[in-house]
């Protein structure tokens, strides 16, 4: 029943932005934590990017300085805005969370299904 479903890909040149959005749905208790991961062709799924329930953030090392995380915790929702893209960034971004469903006490941690970024030189 809980989904997250991002939006906000598409095709960019380099040096431009880009803004990801990742929307939680479901009956929900409480979001621990919400990322994003990326994974270009042929590559292995990589990290890129996490905020905490207090807006603590972390960021991978070749995107520091460029990409910035956020939350909107009234519409379960978080954010990845982009800027200075390179074409190295081009690849399927996918939203994750660790979140608490309503109704149990266990967290869990679910997948969206990403939106593909892709970056032109």
């Amino acid at each position: 029943q809980v989904q997250l479903v991002e939006s906000g890909g598409g095709l960019v040149q380099a040096g431009g932005s880009l803004r990801l959005s990742c929307a939680a749905s479901g009956i929900i208790s409480a979001i621990n934590t919400m990322g994003w991961y990326r994974q270009a062709p042929g590559n292995q799924r990589e990290w890129v990017a996490t905020i905490n329930r207090y807006d603590m953030t972390t960021y991978a090392d070749n995107v520091k300085g460029r990409f910035t995380i956020s939350r909107d915790n009234a519409k379960n929702t978080v954010y990845l805005q982009m800027n200075s893209l390179k074409p190295e960034d081009t690849a399927v971004y996918y939203c994750n969370a660790n979140l608490i469903p309503a109704m149990t006490p266990y967290a869990m941690i679910i997948w969206g299904k990403g939106t593909l970024v892709t970056v032109s030189s």
